[in-house]
């Protein structure tokens, strides 16, 4: 029986289904045959909600006496079409090969990542039987959309079974130049929200008959953006945040809009809870909105609605030093240097599995996923199988 032991073959079977979220587009059932000949018991559940499209899953499990690790990913490639596949150097779902590199989309995010892991216990089991150890795959087509039906889900499925988890690696490409440069340890808490003036709508020429909400969103947002939040901690850059659009629903040149609305999104670090945050954000909106003399000689306050969008996601920070220092070593041993810890970035799934069990994220270089001619270079490929296989190694106590 012939093991998937090659990344680069792995990764061409998984970029050649085109699993644009939300549909999985085979990708799951090119996965099931890599791992049932390596002794892993599949499920594929599928979650749904109103609202939101159904969402095939798979979990895996190789059991074994000893520590549980379990290994996260995702096989959804972008919550956006391809684009202009003629833009494309080689075509975004043929897995083609160039100077060294694989085209496709998700090569890197995280197709690539998947094919690695898996690539490296088929070596493991192929030198060593198998861990000493249970290793398990919890892998969804959702990360890259609304992630309702996907790592969310899927845990809570897996631990109402009795799953349980010792830790967890997510093979996200946190590599931002070279393979090796960096280790995601935690992630920044991330936010949204609209803030909406009220005005009353009238002629530009006849100010004194309207309410223009433009000027109070204005002294609203400025209390946003200052002061800053914070200066940041040891662990995370300093919290900020993004006016991302402001909207006043007015195409005409000569009309007083009724309403002026401004959205944003903050990243936070851990100086800060959802709640205090939240609270921040309040304190400050409410006391620009008092002092704005909104109209012409009036100190009528600023008349403005506040509404929070989707849900918080959570700041953490993984402290288990075993973990990290296992994978660090992993990493020197085989590039040669020693990756930094960050915290930096947007967010992942790792700040569900940080409920269940300590992750890490570590994976491919990712300087171009999401992009037009997304690609991976083989040579990181087979690099990162052997980190990869390093670690399982170490871990176990098999090294």
């Amino acid at each position: 029986m012939t093991l998937p032991t090659d990344p680069a073959e792995n990764l061409a079977a998984l970029i050649r289904c085109a699993s644009v979220t939300p549909a999985e587009g085979g990708a799951l059932t090119a996965l099931e045959t890599m791992l049932k000949p390596l002794g892993f018991l599949v499920d594929r559940p599928v979650f749904s909600e109103d609202g939101t499209p159904d969402i095939e899953n798979l979990y895996a499990r190789r059991s074994g006496n000893g520590p549980h690790l379990m290994f996260a990913g995702h096989t959804d490639v972008d919550v956006v079409p391809v684009g202009d596949e003629a833009a494309w150097t080689h075509p975004p779902f043929a897995a083609e090969i160039a100077n060294g590199e694989m085209y496709g989309r998700g090569a890197v995010d995280m197709k690539g990542g998947i094919a690695c892991f898996i690539a490296a216990v088929a070596r493991h089991v192929e030198a060593n039987g198998g861990p000493k150890g249970s290793v398990s795959l919890l892998i969804t087509g959702d990360e890259e959309g609304p992630a309702i039906n996907g790592t969310v889900k899927l845990l809570e499925w897996a631990a109402s079974r009795g799953e349980k988890w010792d830790a967890s690696v997510v093979g996200e490409p946190t590599n931002p130049d070279a393979l090796g440069d960096m280790i995601k340890i935690g992630r920044r808490g991330s936010m949204s929200g609209a803030v909406t003036v009220n005005g009353r709508q009238g002629h530009v020429a006849y100010p004194l008959l309207a309410d223009n909400p433009v000027r109070g969103l204005m002294s609203l947002v400025d209390a946003l953006l200052h002061p800053v939040f914070d200066k940041g901690t040891r662990d995370f850059q300093p919290t900020n945040l993004e006016i991302t659009s402001i909207d006043v629903g007015n195409p005409a040149t000569n009309v007083i809009a009724a309403k002026a609305t401004a959205t944003f999104n903050i990243r936070f670090n851990d100086t800060w809870t959802d709640e205090t945050l939240q609270a921040e954000i309040h304190n400050r909106l409410d006391q620009a909105a008092r002092r704005r003399k909104y109209r012409q000689g009036k100190k009528t306050p600023v008349d403005y609605e506040l509404v929070w969008r989707d849900r918080p996601s959570h700041v953490f920070l993984t402290r288990d030093d075993r973990l990290i220092e296992t994978l660090r070593g992993s990493i020197k041993s085989a590039v040669g240097k020693e990756p930094t810890l960050s915290t930096s970035g947007g967010t992942s799934d790792a700040r569900f599995i940080k409920d269940y069990c300590p992750v890490v994220e570590f994976g491919l270089v990712g300087k171009t996923m999401h992009m037009v001619d997304e690609r991976v270079a083989i040579a990181d490929l087979e690099t990162l199988t052997q980190i990869y296989q390093r670690f399982i190694e170490d871990w176990f106590g098999q090294g």
